[in-house]
C-alpha cells in the first residue's frame, strides 16, 4: 500500500460513521432525543429493568456517561429508576409509558437513516458489507492484540532511548 493510502480505509470508515451518527441525530432530535439516548431506549426495549452498569457494559460506554443520559431521559419522562428488590443500593431502569410510546419513533429514525445510507445496495452488496463490518468489529474487539502492540511499542521505545542518549553525548 502506498504511503498516501495508509489509513485511508480507517479514515473513510470514521467519516461514514460520523455522517451516519449526524444523520440519525437530526432525525432523533425531531422527536426530542439527543444522540446516544436512542441506544439506551432500544436496549431497555429489548430488556427492561437493567441496571446502569448493565446498560454501560452492553453499550460499551463508561458508567458516568450512562448515568448522565439516564438522568436526562428520566427528566424527559421516558425512563424511571426503581430500587432493586434484593439490593437497596442498586437501581433498575425501566421505560415509562411515554418511553414505550417513543420507541416507535426511535426505530423509525434508525430505519430511515439506514435506508438512506444503503440506497442503491443490492442484497449481495449488503451481505458482503455485513461480513466485512463483522470482521472489522472482531479485529477491533480483540483486546489481546492491542495489549501486545502496546507492549511492543514500549519495548521498542526502550531500545531507541539508549541510542538517542549516545547520539546526544557525541
Amino acid at each position: 500500500m502506498s504511503k498516501s493510502n495508509k489509513g485511508a480505509a480507517m479514515s473513510r470508515l470514521h467519516q461514514v460513521a460520523r455522517l451516519a451518527r449526524t444523520s440519525l441525530a437530526a432525525r432523533l432530535l425531531a422527536h426530542g432525543f439527543y444522540a446516544g439516548q436512542d441506544q439506551i431506549m432500544l436496549s431497555l426495549h429489548d430488556e427492561d429493568g437493567q441496571t446502569p452498569g448493565q446498560l454501560a457494559s452492553r453499550l460499551g460506554v463508561r458508567p458516568p456517561t450512562i448515568t448522565k443520559t439516564i438522568n436526562r431521559l428520566q427528566a424527559q419522562g421516558f425512563l424511571e429508576k426503581r430500587a432493586s428488590d434484593t439490593d437497596a443500593r442498586q437501581a433498575h431502569i425501566f421505560l415509562t409509558e411515554s418511553g414505550h410510546d417513543a420507541i416507535r419513533a426511535v426505530e423509525k429514525s434508525v430505519k430511515k437513516t439506514e435506508k438512506q445510507a444503503l440506497k442503491g445496495f443490492d442484497k449481495k452488496d449488503l451481505k458482503q458489507l455485513s461480513k466485512l463490518l463483522l470482521r472489522i468489529e472482531a479485529n477491533l474487539s480483540d483486546l489481546t492484540l492491542i495489549d501486545e502492540e502496546a507492549a511492543a511499542d514500549v519495548e521498542g521505545a526502550a531500545e531507541v532511548e539508549p541510542e538517542a542518549e549516545a547520539e546526544a553525548a557525541e
